[in-house]
């Protein structure tokens, strides 16, 4: 073999590694590719369908599978620039759900958007925590 076939493969070695091509590339790359991150903006979960004559709640026709927990505060918003702070009282009916209004003003028809927010990272318990502790006397000099 002449040098210049040995450079010719080595150099076809070093690019299928960096390229990350056959079973050389896969020893590099992660076994759990990582999550996409969480909603961190307003999701649009519904629309208000109905406010009662008394006003003091309103439906809420919702788009898509109704994962709201009750006390839950939403938000609605309108075409020009209403909106309103309702909370989530967890009466359901097929596609519908109650909602109090906490405050503002809103129509039939208006966009219902819930925040979410992640829970909080937990710190994790440390190997000095889950010693016993010993509350002998210590000996005096």
């Amino acid at each position: 073999m002449t040098s210049r076939a040995i450079s010719r493969i080595s150099i076809i070695a070093a690019a299928a590694m960096l390229c990350g091509c056959g079973t050389i590339g896969q020893l590099f790359r992660p076994k759990n590719p990582p999550k996409p991150p969480a909603k961190d903006g307003p999701e649009l979960v519904g629309r208000i369908a109905s406010i009662p004559a008394d006003k003091r709640f309103v439906l809420i026709q919702s788009y898509g599978k109704w994962n709201i927990t009750s006390n839950t505060t939403l938000t609605s918003r309108g075409p020009d620039n209403r909106s309103a702070n309702l909370l989530v009282t967890g009466e359901r009916l097929g596609q519908f759900a109650a909602a109090d209004i906490k405050s503002g003003t809103l129509a039939v028809g208006d966009a219902v958007y819930s925040f979410h927010e992640p829970a909080p990272d937990l710190p994790a318990p440390s190997a000095q925590a889950a010693q016993p502790v010993d509350n002998q006397e210590l000996p005096k000099p």
